[in-house]
């Protein structure tokens, strides 16, 4: 499953520790991640990140270009709800392909962990016959 990790400056270290709790798990997918993100927890974990812009610098918007392909599998994005965010758009826009792509969104550790635990558990093997049924429709 190729995954995105987001987190806002104030969640940040949030994020870290937990892809660090869960870097079994972490570690058998694909991970991305915007740039300042990807990079620390790169340095934490060891964990191979492919990286995009900075959220503000258009990374949001990459990762939801890949949304649009269904070339993302599952987002997690700790966002801060009480600070003001420049890029607030780029994050209402990333949301709201998640929801039109029905790709699994996560805004918070809590909703984070249970989808990591399904992640463990196979719960989301339905995205391969989304990717299967993409590939069918490119070759028509």
């Amino acid at each position: 499953m190729k995954i995105s990790l987001i987190a806002h400056d104030n969640k940040k270290q949030d994020l870290i520790q937990f892809v660090t709790a869960y870097k079994a798990i972490f570690e058998k997918h694909e991970l991305y991640a915007t740039g300042t993100t990807g990079l620390r927890i790169a340095e934490a974990t060891g964990l191979k990140i492919s990286r995009f812009q900075s959220g503000p610098l258009g990374g949001d918007q990459e990762i939801g270009a890949m949304i649009a392909k269904n070339q993302m599998d599952m987002i997690i994005f700790f966002r801060d709800p009480l600070t003001a965010q420049p890029h607030e758009p780029d994050v209402s826009a990333l949301i709201r392909l998640c929801d039109v792509y029905a790709v699994p969104l996560a805004t918070n550790m809590g909703t984070a962990e249970v989808l990591v635990h399904g992640l463990s558990r196979g719960d989301f093997s339905w995205r391969y016959i989304i990717h299967e049924k993409s590939k069918g429709a490119e070759n028509e």
